[in-house]
């Protein structure tokens, strides 16, 4: 496969972002593959059971990696918990702010306060992918926690481990720049957590959602 860039900040408005705007179908299409339908409109409601599940594991400082609109950060703060959203996409990052979240626009992989002192760190709607490398990602995760600290990661449903690049595109097919992403089931991220010095805590699901808990050693 060949590596690409993810998307760049300040580049002219993209699906994702007009969809953020004005609604509609939003779809994730492998390079030269199928496509899956992304769930925006959940993205951008309140928080349903299955996130509470999530929700109520954060007992502590919480940084929401890929946060997106910014949901679950907005919860967490309106819970009297300490959440920081991070996200790369501008409109995506100035949602969550405007349903009351703290939020930057920044790469996971960039410098980010509180590094090494994070209680908990969420990886929620399939953002084990972010990067293209879950183990990176893990190994970045580990960094940002203090010792002990939770990972809470939503899995594929299915006993999945792979890596690809991979576009956002409309109904239309109008399309932004490719960037890397994975999908990662719950078994894989069991063999993977060790690896990178995380322990599986527990393992969950909620009306078709799966879901880990994994504790940094």
């Amino acid at each position: 496969m060949t590596l690409v860039r993810e998307p760049e900040r300040g580049a002219p408005a993209d699906p994702y972002t007009s969809a953020l705007r004005d609604g509609g179908a939003l779809y994730l299409r492998r390079h030269g593959g199928r496509r899956q339908r992304l769930e925006l409109a959940r993205w951008c409601a309140e928080p349903d059971a299955a996130d509470d599940t999530l929700l109520t594991r954060c007992t502590g400082p919480t940084l929401d990696v890929g946060c997106g609109p910014g949901r679950l950060a907005a919860a967490l703060t309106r819970r009297g918990v300490a959440a920081l959203g991070v996200d790369l996409i501008p409109a995506a990052v100035a949602r969550a702010r405007a349903a009351g979240a703290s939020a930057l626009c920044r790469s996971v992989f960039e410098p980010l306060p509180g590094e090494g002192r994070w209680a908990v760190a969420l990886l929620a709607d399939g953002n084990i992918g972010i990067g293209g490398d879950p183990g990176r990602l893990l190994d970045r995760i580990h960094a940002l926690l203090a010792p002990g600290g939770l990972l809470l990661v939503e899995t594929d449903a299915q006993d999945v481990h792979e890596r690809f690049a991979a576009r956002v595109e409309d109904a239309r097919g109008s399309h932004g720049g490719a960037f890397r992403w994975a999908r990662l089931g719950t078994p894989a991220l069991h063999r993977l957590a060790p690896v990178h010095a995380f322990t599986v805590a527990d393992t969950w699901t909620h009306t078709a959602r799966a879901f880990a808990a994994l504790r940094r050693s």
